[in-house]
């Protein structure tokens, strides 16, 4: 079957929520203070410095290590870290590939558990985080959101439809953490036992790249989560 030459999942700038998160963590408090929709969540400052440096880098980059095309997760989020990369590339000279949005490559969907924080779970749906808590974070499905497999079928048929489209030429792909596990499960078939201890020890940070090359008639994995130095 015909396949993408080079496959890059770029996951987005850190956000304003990941920020939110983290600080609630931290502080061992439930409220983040985050209001919307996860959809509509922007880059935080620094999101939009790891995008300025990774479209710098990516400036540096030979012709043909470059992407020839660009599939974005509709995410305010990952739409806003793809127009700086673009941004920057062009600001340097070098035009950048053309970008499209695909439905399919948006973050986990957690229904009505959008934006909670984990506090914010046990504190309003108790029967939700107990049931979390029992099926574990991959096959748990939220009140009208997703599993990881749900995750899973819709980042398959995006593949499928990126290998039909774009046979031969180097994709990148902007999207979320999720959708890096995902294509991580389809095309290496791990499972998501094998996924959990392999994020254990080697996060997905923001604006990192997962790349996969076409050889011996697959695409292979040849670099997981790499932060590009800063040129």
């Amino acid at each position: 079957m015909d396949t993408v030459a080079e496959l890059t999942i770029v996951r987005h700038g850190q956000s304003v929520a990941n920020v939110a998160f983290a600080e609630a963590h931290a502080q061992g408090v439930a409220a983040h203070g985050l209001t919307g929709r996860d959809a509509d969540i922007p880059l935080s400052p620094l999101g939009w410095r790891q995008a300025t440096r990774l479209g710098r880098w990516l400036a540096t980059q030979p012709a043909d290590q470059r992407p020839d095309h660009v599939v974005c997760s509709p995410y305010r989020r990952a739409r806003q870290t793809w127009n700086r990369v673009a941004d920057t590339v062009a600001a340097l000279g070098v035009t950048p590939a053309r970008a499209d949005l695909d439905e399919r490559l948006v973050d986990r969907l957690m229904g009505d558990l959008e934006l909670l924080t984990p506090l914010m779970i046990a504190e309003r749906f108790p029967a939700e985080a107990a049931r979390l808590a029992a099926d574990g974070l991959y096959a748990y499905r939220p009140p009208g959101g997703e599993t990881f497999d749900d995750v899973t079928a819709r980042v398959r048929a995006a593949l499928v439809d990126l290998h039909r489209h774009h046979a031969g030429r180097r994709v990148w792909v902007v999207a979320h953490d999720a959708v890096v596990v995902a294509v991580r499960h389809v095309l290496e078939d791990l499972s998501f036992t094998e996924l959990d201890a392999i994020l254990a020890t080697t996060p997905i940070a923001n604006t990192s790249l997962t790349r996969y090359a076409h050889t011996r008639g697959r695409l292979d994995l040849v670099g997981f989560a790499v932060v590009p130095p800063s040129p």
